[in-house]
């Protein structure tokens, strides 16, 4: 069988390939047709002198190409989306609706408009102009940016289409998108209508390339290259960490999700007041999507009593009702069941699940586990081993004292919250413990599951070490995000017709914000 074609250099052409691999239905475990190929340093040498030719074209284009190629994207992913659904289907094992029909792809789509809408409006590049001394600056592209995708979000945070795509390119810069294992048939569809749009829109040819996959040692040698502007990562805690410590040594940006438990704390006076509906809220939130989100809460933190064994008894009969959904992957499922044994080799006691289901496909049980306080302070680095699936961790705390001494062992997370009793019986305690917990996560929530990531420009995506690499960056939210794949350019006292657009006198638009001498303002200078 011939291997499916990477896109280099605005060519759809052979991979030089030291091996291939093909994708599998994860409901069914039944390989799928199509063969992929794993690229040679070859490959990843012509992509990235291929973007890092076209990025000074890139950049002369202007925003309003940008914003016109994302708006022609969206509208072409839009005209192929039976196939995109069937496809994505297939590889993930997502239901075709609501999740990715209804929900996702129309989330992807909205990205790109909102990417469109921030290259064309620029004000996050956050011209400032100092009109007294003759020195104004703003964020510009840095060049060729790859992308490695999830395996959790075939669309939205797909290495081709999804949030760090659409910031890259927002920005200005070229991306080479490295697509994941688990649905290189998603991405390849994806690409074609990239790459369709690219030339619709006459950007260069190699504003988007695609590569499957390569080999360790070349990944970590392609995020250090000098060509490289930066690379944006989400997926494994190991693998980022491998890539991160090959982009530092060389001073080249990388910007990581990597792994979150994402502490729910539920105090006491909301248990006594709604002990029966959180149990349904949690386990609907920790269940949905078998788990692979994440944002799934799979820490919760309880204080010992019969209100507590209620809710645990509540949230044991939910988990063991619900049919266990399929995972992403037969490496997400060997993968779930290491991190259970981790967690019960640490401590924690199977209250139920722990075990894979046997039937096609790949399965495990839905799964709660639980520590007292004391055993989880005995070994909490191994007690927040995320569990990344249909698994979560009860700890019982003895009382309030214990569970401020806990939140000063959590690692950092994504997301952090609390549910109190909404007529004020925890207040005081909530007071007590949100200065602890509050700078350990990237987005506090409170009486409200963190599963799922608005599109917002309030939205922070991210968070402490080890949940991301840098705790100022979000990977959703526009035009925040945007910010990670630009790097600050100062003029000193060149001419005024010499300047980037958004720096001269006249606003370029009418409709950028500007700091001008210290105040925010969308007017012409004079």
């Amino acid at each position: 069988m011939s291997l499916h074609p990477v896109l280099i250099a605005g060519q759809w052409r052979a991979a030089h390939a030291t091996g291939s691999f093909r994708s599998e239905n994860p409901a069914t475990g039944e390989t799928l047709p199509g063969e992929f190929p794993i690229s040679a340093w070859a490959d990843c040498d012509a992509a990235l002198t291929a973007a890092a030719e076209a990025a000074p074209r890139l950049r002369a284009a202007g925003p309003a190409k940008l914003a016109q190629f994302l708006t022609r994207f969206a509208e072409r992913i839009e005209a192929r989306k039976a196939e995109l659904v069937e496809m994505a289907h297939a590889e993930s094992g997502l239901a075709k609706a609501p999740r990715l029909a209804e929900v996702e792809l129309p989330r992807t789509t909205g990205q790109l408009r909102q990417g469109a809408a921030a290259a064309l409006e620029g004000s996050w590049a956050l011209p400032t102009i100092d009109t007294k001394v003759n020195i104004r600056s703003l964020l510009a592209p840095l060049g060729p940016v790859w992308v490695f995708g999830p395996n959790n979000f075939p669309f939205a945070f797909n290495s081709v289409a999804g949030g760090d795509f659409v910031a890259a390119i927002a920005a200005g810069n070229p991306v080479i998108a490295k697509a994941n294992s688990s649905h290189p048939g998603t991405t390849r569809l994806l690409a074609e209508e990239a790459f369709a749009a690219v030339g619709e829109t006459g950007l260069p040819p190699a504003t988007v390339q695609l590569i499957y996959r390569t080999g360790h040692a070349d990944g970590e040698r392609l995020v250090a290259d000098p060509r490289t502007g930066a690379t944006g990562y989400t997926g494994s805690r190991s693998a980022g960490l491998k890539l991160k410590a090959a982009a530092d040594a060389a001073g080249k940006p990388i910007y990581l999700e990597l792994s979150s438990v994402n502490p729910v704390l539920i105090l006491p006076g909301a248990l006594a007041e709604r002990g029966a509906k959180l149990a349904e809220e949690f386990a609907g939130s920790s269940l949905l999507g078998t788990g692979q989100f994440c944002t799934n809460p799979s820490l919760v933190v309880l204080v010992a009593g019969e209100a507590t064994e209620q809710f645990i008894a509540a949230v044991k009969a939910k988990f063991e009702t619900a049919a266990p959904t399929p995972l992403l992957s037969s490496a997400v499922a060997r993968a779930l069941a290491a991190s259970v044994t981790t967690l019960q080799s640490a401590g924690a006691h199977l209250v139920t699940g722990g075990q894979a289901v046997a039937a096609p496909g790949y399965r495990f049980c839905n799964t709660l586990l639980r520590v007292s306080g004391d055993e989880f302070l005995a070994a909490p680095e191994k007690l927040q081993t995320e569990a990344f699936g249909n698994a979560a961790l009860f700890v019982v705390v003895r009382d309030a004292a214990q569970m401020a001494t806990l939140l000063e062992h959590l690692e950092g997370n994504l997301t952090g919250g609390f549910y109190s009793d909404t007529r004020g019986s925890d207040d005081a305690l909530y007071a007590e413990l949100e200065p602890l917990l509050r700078p350990r996560v990237g987005r506090l929530l409170n009486d409200k599951m963190p599963t799922g990531v608005a599109v917002s420009p309030a939205m922070h995506h991210g968070g402490p070490f080890p949940s991301t690499g840098h705790p100022g960056f979000t990977a959703v939210g526009i035009p925040a995000s945007l910010r990670r794949f630009a790097q600050l350019q100062c003029y000193d006292n060149v001419r005024a017709a010499r300047l980037p657009a958004a720096l001269q006198d006249k606003s370029p638009n009418g409709q950028m914000w500007r700091l001008i001498d210290g105040q925010w303002t969308q007017r012409d200078i004079g």
